[in-house]
């Protein structure tokens, strides 16, 4: 009787936990005063998140912050790594109360509702990833992904988003995002928003992916046109 109570409580604690779960990526819509559609665009993944702020209508991107987080019942603690508005959060922390349903997450005392886009699911590369090294004339350039100086790309189920930043100079250096499939070693981005060119929004681009001792090898034609071979490491 004592084993199946606890069995019980555990079930019952593991389906609260997980309705409770900000994992994925969510969304809301709004419009500026000439009327162009805004979209805000937050991803959570284990221990990371990044929100970025662009124009659907004309693909100009607007901002965007992240950094590292936490849920602990109904409040949501961050500290910020980047921020292209405010450099001087940098390093800051803050914690706000949410309310997280199935498919809703609302932020208490400001009318902001963000809508659930995906679970996690079903991009094989759900995470934070930093560039840890690239492969030239075939040999491997390693990266210290302990340095001030990062490119993390994070990924939800179908979203993603690369942010160049410095921890310690608070410089945000660029950013873009979109949407991703990942499908038989194929791995396809689609362009959303950049902040370094807006010309590149609509294209998509075509990779190959393998996961090799946990990492992910990203090979193909950058948005320059240019042949890469990344290698990436999933953040603790």
């Amino acid at each position: 009787m004592t084993r199946l109570f606890i069995l019980l409580v555990f079930i019952s604690v593991s389906f609260f936990v997980n309705a409770q779960s900000a994992i994925g990526a969510w969304e809301t819509i709004s419009k500026s005063e000439n009327g162009d559609r805004i979209k805000q665009v937050a991803i959570y993944a284990n221990d990371y998140y990044a929100i970025s702020t662009y124009n659907i209508t004309t693909g100009k991107f607007l901002k965007t912050k992240g950094g590292s987080w936490n849920l602990m019942d109904d409040t949501i603690n961050q500290k910020v790594e980047f921020n292209s508005d405010n450099s001087e959060l940098v390093g800051s922390a803050s914690s706000f109360k949410v309310s997280v349903k199935e498919n809703v997450l609302e932020i208490e005392g400001e009318d902001l509702k963000f809508n659930r886009i995906d679970k996690g699911e079903p991009g094989a590369l759900q995470g934070a990833w930093l560039m840890s090294g690239r492969i030239r004339n075939g040999e491997i350039q390693n990266r210290d992904i302990d340095r001030p100086r990062k490119t993390m790309k994070i990924l939800s189920g179908t979203r993603f988003q690369w942010i160049a930043y410095n921890t310690e100079t608070k410089q945000f250096m660029g950013t873009g995002g979109g949407t991703y499939t990942t499908d038989n070693g194929e791995y396809i981005e689609n362009i959303e928003f950049f902040s370094r060119d807006d010309s590149k929004v609509g294209a998509s681009l075509e990779f190959n992916y393998e996961l090799i001792d946990g990492n992910w090898h990203h090979s193909g034609l950058s948005s320059k046109g240019d042949p890469i071979h990344e290698i990436w490491t999933l953040r603790d």
